[in-house]
């Protein structure tokens, strides 16, 4: 299990990571809010498998991302892989916190 000090890393981690997602809600444009739903929604999946996996761990969040978006790319066409790619680089220049 992951230790208390770890944990709250980790949920700082994913609150600074969802706040980009807000961000975008309010200055986005049609193509960034696409992206940032889409992305959320892989996001979400990824955080509470890893919180049921007792894996919280902060460096593993943003991996099993792009894993995800990886198997299900099918379902995009090139413009909006391309959109997507760029909000991966926004999240990961998000810092991440250490202890």
């Amino acid at each position: 299990m992951a230790a208390v000090g770890n944990q709250g890393l980790f949920q700082g981690y994913v609150s600074d990571l969802e706040q980009v997602f807000d961000d975008l809600v309010a200055t986005g444009t049609d193509d960034e809010l696409f992206a940032s739903g889409y992305l959320r929604g892989h996001f979400d999946l990824v955080v509470a498998q890893l919180e049921l996996q007792e894996q919280a761990q902060t460096e593993a969040i943003l991996p099993a991302v792009h894993q995800s978006v990886e198997q299900a790319k099918h379902e995009l066409s090139p413009t909006d892989m391309a959109h997507i790619q760029a909000l991966l680089h926004r999240l990961a220049d998000v810092p991440v916190p250490t202890a």
